[in-house]
């Protein structure tokens, strides 16, 4: 699944890469940036970078935190 962010010029697909299931960072978050190069916020068009399971669960545990304080100031 992609999420397109920063009008569409920035791509963030999170999956499992099952080529690297023998090893412990198997799960891929890649982002692909189709913009032009002084916008970029990365150097490649595309970054890859691979986390354990206990690194993506942290990263849902931010951003679920994120999101709670977020719809605590729209109060």
């Amino acid at each position: 699944m992609a999420i397109y962010l920063l009008d569409n010029s920035l791509r963030v697909e999170i999956f499992f890469e099952q080529n690297d299931c023998d090893f412990a960072d198997n799960i891929c978050v890649s982002i692909r940036e189709d913009c032009p190069d002084e916008e970029k916020l990365f150097r490649a068009d595309e970054t890859n970078i691979y986390i354990t399971r206990h690194e993506a669960q942290q990263l849902i545990t931010a951003l679920l935190q994120a999101i709670a304080e977020s719809d605590e100031q729209a109060l």
